[in-house]
């Protein structure tokens, strides 16, 4: 008959053959708290949190115009002269920039400097001579239709080039002369005293970078310049025919 003895926490077993080792446990003090039963841990689901919904922007209303930007900016639009490239129109006249994209959605409106040389055409070989070399009358901004891109200029500048023959190009606002007081020119009131560059078109530096580098920065595009001492039809003549064109699109703009 075995045996039953108790030594080291072990409850050894006698038998015929040896000893059988059996382990035994401890009961648990009084007082000690039950261990909590075990619970399968819960998975949080996260849940699928929807997109806010598209909110409809109103379009920018339209600024007043000269007569002139009115009709040539209603015949791109309905003639889609531009092609699928957002552009940009200049009143020369009004020292200011209108920006749209390609399906003619309106951007934005800026004021610009302008060349200090009244005139529609640049002088022959002006693109050749350097600055100093350039008299006051050559100092003009060419009118017409400019297909733009950016590129590098002097000293490594990054700028969209509009007339790349005639050195004539649209950049922010130059600053290094301070005598010329070109910032201030621009936030005047009055287009009166926006000529002073070369020829080149200078813009705040706050919306050529947000606006047109965002736009024009990939693929370029169209820029319109507007005349101011030569008849529009004469610069663009194909605007006569904007009164058959589409008459939803062709609408000018009080």
């Amino acid at each position: 008959m075995p045996v039953r003895t108790r030594r080291g926490g072990l409850l050894l077993v006698a038998a015929a053959f040896g000893l059988c080792a059996v382990p035994v446990f401890a009961a648990p003090s009084p007082g000690a708290k039950a261990p909590a039963p075990r619970t399968k841990a819960k998975v949080a689901k996260r849940k699928a949190v929807k997109p806010p919904p598209a909110v409809a922007t109103a379009p920018l209303p339209e600024p007043v115009r000269s007569p002139d930007a009115a009709r040539l900016i209603a015949w791109i639009a309905s003639s889609h002269d531009n092609g699928k490239s957002p552009y940009i129109v200049i009143d020369k006249q009004a020292a200011s920039l209108s920006l749209f994209r390609a399906d003619g959605s309106f951007v934005g409106e800026t004021p610009v400097l302008l060349g200090i040389g009244i005139g529609d055409e640049s002088s022959p070989g002006v693109g050749a001579k350097k600055l100093e070399d350039i008299g006051p009358a050559e100092r003009t901004t060419p009118a017409g239709r400019f297909v733009a891109k950016f590129g590098r200029a002097f000293g490594n500048q990054r700028v969209l080039w509009v007339d790349y023959a005639n050195s004539v190009a649209l950049h922010a606002v130059i600053t290094t002369h301070k005598k010329e007081r070109r910032v201030e020119r621009l936030l005047s009131p009055t287009p009166d005293d926006n000529r002073i560059s070369f020829g080149c078109i200078n813009v705040g530096t706050r919306f050529y970078t947000s606006k047109i580098s965002t736009l024009f920065g990939k693929s370029g595009g169209i820029v319109y310049i507007l005349p101011e001492s030569t008849p529009l039809e004469t610069v663009f003549p194909r605007v006569r025919l904007l009164p058959y064109l589409d008459p939803a699109a062709n609408e000018v703009p009080s």
